[in-house]
């Protein structure tokens, strides 16, 4: 349990961006002489999601879900609030175990766990636990990044997706998958640290559903070398109150 709560606090946060077995075998990226530009791509996204005016109406989003790690026949309870213009927190209560919280004040980005106790955040991963902050950040990748750039196609499931390469100013380039057809974003390929060194891992971003006209992935699946785990989204709710001190790094 302590190894996968090690990897588990590294990597969860990132999944509020939205977020098979991490062996198996995947298509490799197809070239295409048609390929969009990056703008088209992020366009179709946007639209796709809802569109500019439904997503600035939002200012707050509170979700509520079932956390899940299938090989451990593990669960617990699952909360994620995200506030603008940057502010994010996760909450996880597991039983016989405890709360895991992970957290971005605009400033500080923490965690803690009954096992590792509380520590901060720094360098490549604190610059993107502010990336994965932005509350509007999907109408603002081109800014969070140095460059993006379309470089193919591959297959994500059973639909095509346009692979996009982000590079930011600080850390690893990042995978986003762009679904051809719909142009929602199905996929993410990104890698933080951890206390085993630096963690890669795929997000799939699934069932989406429109909630107060925006369409959001009720269903998470990330996988790892380790382990994979599952977020299943029971409720959200937008534009609600949210006490700053859910961000804020708690007292040692």
């Amino acid at each position: 349990m302590k190894r996968v709560l090690g990897i588990l606090l590294v990597t969860v946060l990132s999944v509020s961006i939205g977020f098979g077995q991490a062996a198996e075998q995947k298509p490799a990226a197809q070239p295409d002489v048609a390929l969009p530009g990056i703008d088209q791509v992020l366009d179709k996204y946007v639209t796709a999601l809802g569109g500019k005016a439904a997503i600035e109406k939002t200012s707050s989003r509170v979700m509520k879900g079932v956390f899940e790690i299938p090989a451990m026949g593990s669960s617990g309870t699952l909360t994620i609030y995200a506030k603008a213009p940057n502010k994010t927190a996760v909450q996880i209560d597991i039983p016989g175990f405890g709360m895991v919280k992970r957290g971005f004040d605009g400033n500080v980005a923490w965690s803690s766990d009954p096992m590792s106790g509380l520590s901060e955040t720094s360098g490549a991963d604190l610059a993107a636990a502010k990336r994965d902050a932005v509350f509007h950040r999907d109408l603002m990748l081109k800014e969070q990044f140095k460059t993006m750039e379309v470089k193919g196609k591959q297959t994500v499931g059973d639909k095509e997706a346009y692979i996009v390469e982000a590079t930011p100013e600080v850390g690893p380039v990042e995978k986003m998958y762009f679904e051809v057809e719909t142009g929602l974003l199905v996929r993410l390929d990104a890698e933080r640290g951890s206390p085993q060194g630096p963690m890669s891992f795929e997000t799939f971003m699934k069932d989406y559903r429109d909630v107060d006209g925006i369409k959001v992935p009720f269903l998470i699946e990330q996988n790892m070398p380790q382990m994979n785990f599952l977020i299943k989204v029971e409720e959200i709710k937008h534009n609600v109150e949210i006490d700053e001190a859910v961000f804020a790094k708690p007292a040692a």
